[in-house]
C-alpha cells in the first residue's frame, strides 16, 4: 500500500487519530510521517512529553509558593515532568492548568460515555438535556424542522422535570 500523503513510498505506519467522536486512519511511509511528527513514536518507542503536553510546560511556575495538591502533595510542575496526575483531587485543584492539555488530548473535556446505574435521576436527565440539545443544534443545521420542533418539545419537559428535581430534593 502506498502511503497517502507522498504517493510515492511503501506505507509502513498506521495512524488512527479520534477527534470530537470523528476517526481518521492514515497510512504513511517512515518519512511522511516523522515530517507529520509520528516518528518518536515508532523509532525507539519513547515520547516527547513536552510536545505531548506542550501546555503543561507553559504555565509551570517557579518559586516557594508553589501550590500543591493537599492529598497528595504534587505540584503542577511535578505532573508536566511526570506526565502523569498524583491523584483524582489533582484534576480540581490544577483544573485551569489542565484544562488544555486535556482538551486537546480528548478532543473534549467533558465525559459523553455511559452512566452507571447508580447514576441520581438529576444526573441522568442533565445528560439527557444536553444530548437533545446538541440534536436540536445538528437538526436546525440542516433544516429538519419538524425534528428540531419534537427536541424543543423534549427540552422543556426535562428542563421542567430537573426543576420538579431540584424542589423536590431528589438527587
Amino acid at each position: 500500500m502506498l502511503c497517502q500523503s507522498c504517493e510515492k513510498r511503501q506505507a509502513t505506519t498506521h495512524i488512527k487519530t479520534i477527534v470530537n467522536g470523528e476517526l481518521k486512519e492514515y497510512n504513511l511511509c517512515p518519512e511522511c510521517a516523522t515530517k507529520m511528527g509520528y516518528g518518536s513514536f515508532f523509532g525507539n518507542f519513547g515520547f516527547d512529553l513536552d510536545k505531548l503536553f506542550g501546555s503543561f510546560m507553559e504555565s509551570v511556575g517557579t518559586g516557594r509558593n508553589t501550590k500543591r495538591c493537599q492529598c497528595c502533595g504534587s505540584s503542577f510542575e511535578d505532573i508536566a515532568k511526570s506526565g502523569k496526575v498524583g491523584c483524582a483531587n489533582c484534576y480540581d485543584v490544577f483544573y485551569e492548568e489542565l484544562l488544555p492539555s486535556i482538551q486537546r488530548i480528548h478532543g473534549r473535556t467533558s465525559h459523553t460515555g455511559k452512566l452507571a446505574r447508580s447514576a441520581g435521576t438529576k444526573v441522568r436527565i442533565k445528560n439527557e438535556l444536553t444530548q437533545c440539545k446538541y440534536e436540536l443544534e445538528q437538526a436546525i443545521k440542516a433544516q429538519e424542522f419538524e425534528k428540531a420542533a419534537e427536541l424543543r418539545d423534549r427540552i422543556r419537559e426535562l428542563e421542567k422535570n430537573i426543576n420538579n428535581a431540584d424542589i423536590n430534593g431528589k438527587e
